[in-house]
């Protein structure tokens, strides 16, 4: 039976919830949206150990970090936009600086945050987070590996960040598949081109590979669910097996996933590569399916780049 999808934010509420009841050192720091993140499950099951600091992002992680310094597994919870925007310096210092072992987890990224707009459809946020020594920035594809990705990053200690949907995502994953932060997961053989693609831009590369392979192109798909540490190994071995690279991500085209896969690229496996992102612009107000493909991040998009970058191949 195909499961209907599922924001990737109601894994993560879940997942924090089973991790609570078996780890007491868990606690989480919210930043007056809690009934969005989802970190409300856990505020309903352990309200003594949930903080909701109002709007004051850059407490949020202050008091996160503090926190943790007395053992506390830290989860700080908001917007993507204005956890990784308003507490860029206390994430920068408190968090990574110190390398206390806080969990940024941020939902409401992208442009199918929908009607919310410009100014709550945080673009940039792998960037910035990926820039900073020693956090890691994960994006799961569906509910279920965001439940894994929690229950990863609550047992890893250190910094993190994880980016969670507010909008439904498909099922693309199963209960006994492997989750290892850093490894990515091959979900499409293929040898004419690899398609490296994060969070809800995968199942738009997976249509891509089926609507592609009537046309006769054996299309790979690859699960980047985590951007830093970034698989150079399935990177490279992409690279040399089918010669061709297309990335998808919803977020800009600097500096997130398009970028990462072209630095190992450019250092170990040279090949041509096409990027389907953002292109340099802010969102704006509408329907999630409509901005998808207002900006070119549909299968469509992906078959474009498929076709551009396989003639591009020597």
């Amino acid at each position: 039976m195909e499961l209907k999808p599922i924001p990737t934010r109601d894994g993560f509420g879940e997942e924090l919830v089973a991790l609570g009841k078996t780890n007491p050192n868990i606690v989480v720091v919210s930043g007056d949206l809690e009934d969005a993140t989802r970190a409300e499950y856990f505020k309903k099951e352990f309200p003594d150990r949930f903080f909701n600091l109002g709007i004051t992002e850059q407490d949020v992680i202050g008091t996160a970090a503090g926190l943790s310094t007395q053992g506390f597994v830290a989860f700080a919870t908001s917007f993507a936009v204005f956890l990784t925007n308003r507490a860029y310096d206390m994430i920068r210092l408190d968090v990574c600086y110190n390398k206390t072992n806080v969990k940024v987890v941020c939902s409401h990224a992208g442009v199918t945050v929908g009607e919310d707009g410009a100014s709550a459809q945080c673009l940039e946020d792998f960037a910035i987070m990926r820039v900073l020594p020693n956090m890691k920035v994960i994006c799961p594809v569906d509910y279920i590996e965001a439940k894994k990705a929690t229950a990863a990053i609550a047992n890893e200690s250190g910094p993190m960040y994880m980016r969670t949907s507010r909008a439904p995502l498909p099922i693309l994953t199963k209960d006994n598949d492997p989750f290892t932060i850093g490894k990515a997961n091959c979900l499409r053989p293929g040898q004419d081109v690899a398609v490296i693609a994060c969070g809800a831009m995968v199942s738009e590369a997976v249509s891509a590979a089926e609507q592609l392979k009537s046309q006769g192109i054996d299309v790979r798909v690859i699960n980047m669910h985590t951007i830093k540490p970034i698989d150079a190994q399935a990177i490279v071995a992409a690279a040399r097996e089918t010669g061709a690279i297309v990335t998808a991500e919803e977020h800009q085209i600097h500096g997130g996933l398009g970028s990462a896969v072209a630095e190992v690229l450019a250092q170990h496996a040279p090949v041509p590569m096409e990027m389907v992102a953002v292109k340099d612009s802010f969102g704006e107000s509408g329907a999630p399916a409509q901005l998808l493909a207002h900006y070119g991040l549909k299968d469509v998009n992906i078959i474009e780049a498929v076709k551009k970058v396989i003639k591009r191949k020597l």
